[in-house]
């Protein structure tokens, strides 16, 4: 298991994609993820990304996490190979699961979350990189 990304929130990316580049970091794409209501930009890093998230609208769980923490880490995601097998293996140890089932994320990924009550007080994503 490898780290994949960490997710950070943002208010605004185009006030928070420019510190980024001035680090030194190269943007490698920004998108929509409608289904999740967020923009993302990501940064890659060695052999794992940053991945800002805006939200997209009020109702947007990245919005609710700006209103309740303000900016700042919002998760830290481990890339797996069979995301559904693992989900499986995961529930039958008694982890708490935000997501029953892999679902579409940024990238083409698949993803799941798992319940911060269950990881230490930390949301963890795992996700699995569409086939190429």
């Amino acid at each position: 298991m490898k780290i994949d990304h960490i997710g950070i929130a943002v208010a605004k990316l185009d006030a928070v994609v420019p510190i980024y580049e001035q680090l030194g970091m190269e943007l490698e794409l920004v998108e929509e993820v409608v289904s999740q209501g967020v923009r993302v930009a990501m940064f890659p890093a060695g052999e794992s990304r940053v991945e800002l998230l805006e939200p997209l609208n009020e109702e947007s769980p990245i919005a609710k996490f700006l209103a309740r923490r303000g900016s700042g880490v919002h998760h830290i995601a481990f890339r797996v190979s069979d995301l559904a097998a693992e989900l499986e293996r995961l529930k039958a140890r008694g982890v708490r699961l935000v997501d029953e089932e892999p679902r579409k994320g940024a990238h083409g990924a698949l993803i799941a979350f798992l319940h911060p009550a269950s990881t230490g007080g930390v949301l963890v994503e795992l996700c699995q990189q569409e086939a190429s």
